[in-house]
């Protein structure tokens, strides 16, 4: 079975090199790259089946990294941030990042949350609820195909990412029921996923942006205050 290929884009070279003698031991085939331009270079050229992206890097940084790399892959990345940059991992989250790692950590927390990602992005784990009784979800004029993995509102089809697609598909088929926030990351993101429950919030309001007529007065998907969201 071929070893699953890691780009590390970080600049620090003793963390860079620890990295990549871990990942390694592993069993990972890993890449590096010590600033943001040449890490997007390597990205396109070695096309990687996870990016672990600093945010603090030399001639590009890494959250416009992740924005051009997010519209080019769909390849998982993990964000490594300093302490206290909460604001840095909110936006990286909203750029498209799928977890991040706050310095310092263990690898075996890297590892471990590697292996929650790849788990949750791999081809078929969408998050769906297993028994969704229809192929297609129906609300006035959105409609969502759970076979085609489209969604349209209108005429329109819209441009969800992966995990868009997979909250609204939850949220559509159990329709009026509330979801907690708890539960959405075990059906969307894993039992095992050990992040933030706000990356909810992120994606909840992403959806919100695409689908509702004013996203700051919602009639779609509502908030119930002290429990997590319903779709109306």
């Amino acid at each position: 079975m071929p070893k699953d290929k890691v780009l590390i884009i970080e600049d620090d070279d003793n963390l860079q090199e620890a990295l990549r003698f871990s990942l390694e031991q592993d069993g990972y085939k890993v890449h590096s790259a010590a600033d943001g331009e040449a890490g997007l270079d390597l990205a396109r050229e070695v096309t990687p089946d996870l990016i672990i992206l600093d945010i603090m890097l030399p001639v590009l940084d890494g959250l416009e990294v992740c924005r051009i790399i997010r519209q080019e892959t769909a390849a998982p990345i993990i964000m490594l941030t300093a302490k206290g940059e909460e604001v840095d991992r909110v936006v990286g989250l909203e750029l498209g990042a799928d977890d991040y790692v706050v310095k310092p950590f263990s690898t075996r927390e890297l590892l471990a949350r590697m292996r929650a990602v790849r788990r949750r992005t791999r081809p078929g784990s969408d998050g769906l609820p297993n028994s969704a009784p229809a192929t297609v979800l129906n609300a006035g004029d959105l409609q969502v195909n759970l076979s085609s993995h489209t969604a349209k509102l209108g005429d329109r089809t819209l441009a969800l990412k992966p995990k868009e697609f997979s909250l609204l598909a939850l949220l559509m088929s159990g329709r009026s029921r509330v979801f907690t926030r708890d539960q959405i990351l075990e059906r969307i993101w894993g039992f095992d996923w050990v992040g933030d429950n706000r990356t909810v919030d992120v994606h909840v309001r992403r959806l919100r942006e695409k689908i509702e007529a004013d996203p700051s007065e919602p009639t779609r998907i509502v908030t119930v205050r002290g429990v997590g969201y319903r779709f109306e």
